[in-house]
């Protein structure tokens, strides 16, 4: 997997020799040489990786990490500070400050690279459901922005560990900010899994019976759970276990011996990207059924119909099995509009796609075509059939007034409605659709508040 990455350091030797690692692998390389300029170019050029310096004269990287992670455009790339530190308290306040990992200088080759494939698979799938969304605006991005400052108190965290000391050691500090799960065995591990709700889950690497890597395998390719964070314990010097967790889709990992705090920091991170992940998955869906359905009567629009209508007569005509289509208009619904307003009249069209609603079958699919007219199509519906339907469709209207409130106003209100069937003479969607459309202008021409069916 190629990417861009932006390479911070103030000293040119590391510069070039992480350029050098990174362009043999086919990455495209972007360098900085303080923290100011990668600011700058982050925010300008968006690279799917940073290798960020921590010590650098102008500005230190965990400042370079508060601003990327604070700015709407920039805080969702991954962040990699490299660094001559070693020591636990200043991995966590990197990881505070917005890092997603730590390499050390110099730096290993198998967990450069074993890191950088982790993360740019994780961008990759990041970047897919914002351009999925259409997240790139200013507003968009702003309006993602305050999940990473939510409250965490509601997470939910797994923790898969067979030695109880280790558990407790594990569980205890988590505890004071997730609601903790253990499970000891394998089975119990997916079956607590199965029932979602969770927003992480931590695998032991060093589990007594149970192989940790064949766990997460697992986990990474079940539907439930394929999208879910994954948390690695690992016992210090396993470069070649967490290069093959890494491989496999791990998320992020702790080393022996654990940090409380480096814990604590790590598990609020990936529960932080699954919030973020599951927000532009719930706005994704939510704009995906906005595109198929009318905004005022919550009903299905024009366009879905014209697909589900074409669907539904190929398979017809496919299997011999009946199709039958109904069209109904609001008789006189300009009277409503010019009497009442424009409001008045939204009103009436959002109940009468209440009432289609309830008056049709589960196997009917009601639309709006567009104005007051509305499209009923029956899938497996013969003739005698769909006129019972169309029948009651104008009764259910007719028989109750309708509220618009305002000033306690009550509405009678009617319809004229057209039946037609797929026959052997028909040939396209379009004839049928015509057929219906002609026997609903014989109804109106014939009085209103009638059914006609095509011949």
């Amino acid at each position: 997997m190629t990417g861009r990455i932006l390479v911070v350091d103030d000293q040119p030797l590391n510069v070039k020799l992480l350029e050098a690692k990174l362009t043999s692998e086919y990455y495209d390389v972007l360098t900085a040489s303080g923290g100011a300029a990668a600011v700058r170019i982050a925010t300008e050029e968006r690279p799917d990786l940073i290798l960020l310096d921590v010590m650098m004269p102008d500005m230190d990287g965990y400042e370079v990490c508060r601003i990327l992670r604070d700015q709407p455009e920039t805080m969702h790339i991954p962040i990699v500070m490299v660094t001559a530190l070693s020591d636990t308290a200043d991995r966590v306040v990197g990881l505070e400050a917005g890092a997603d990992d730590f390499l050390t200088k110099p730096v290993d080759d198998l967990a450069l690279f074993a890191r950088v494939r982790s993360l740019l698979r994780f961008k990759v799938t990041f970047d897919e459901l914002r351009l999925r969304f259409g997240v790139d605006s200013a507003a968009q991005l702003e309006e993602m922005a305050p999940i990473w400052n939510e409250s965490l108190e509601d997470s939910n965290v797994l923790l898969l560990e067979d030695f109880d000391s280790r558990a407790r050691m594990i569980s205890e500090p988590l505890s004071a900010h997730h609601k903790v799960v253990v499970v000891d065995e394998e089975k119990a591990c997916f079956a607590e899994l199965e029932n979602g709700g969770y927003d992480a889950v931590i695998v032991s690497l060093s589990l007594d019976t149970i192989d940790g890597l064949r766990v997460v395998s697992q986990l990474r390719s079940r539907p439930q759970t394929r999208m879910l964070p994954i948390l690695v314990l690992v016992e210090d010097g396993e470069m070649e276990r967490l290069a093959k967790a890494l491989d496999l889709g791990v998320t992020d990992y702790v080393m022996a011996p654990i940090d409380r705090n480096e814990l604590i920091a790590r598990a609020r991170m990936q529960v932080r990207r699954k919030r973020y992940q599951d927000r532009l998955r719930t706005n994704l869906e939510a704009s995906v059924s906005m595109a198929a359905l009318d905004e005022l009567t919550k009903l299905h629009n024009r366009r879905y119909l014209t697909t589900y209508l074409k669907r539904e007569f190929e398979r017809s005509r496919q299997t011999g099995k009946p199709l039958s289509l109904i069209i109904l208009d609001v008789d006189h619904f300009k009277k409503v509009n010019d009497s009442h307003g424009h409001a008045v009249g939204d009103v009436v069209l959002i109940e009468l796609g209440s009432r289609i609603l309830q008056l049709t079958r589960s196997s009917d699919f009601p639309a709006r075509y567009g104005g007051e007219e509305f499209v009923v199509v029956m899938p497996e519906t013969d003739p005698t059939v769909a006129r019972a339907v169309a029948e009651r469709l104008r009764h259910g209207v007719a028989e109750k007034p309708f509220a618009a409130v305002k000033d306690d106003l009550l509405l009678d209100v009617t319809i004229s409605v057209g039946v037609a069937n797929l026959t052997d003479d028909v040939e396209t969607p379009d004839d049928l659709f015509r057929l219906a459309d002609d026997a609903l202008y014989k109804a109106k021409a014939g009085g209103r508040n009638q059914v006609v069916c095509a011949a």
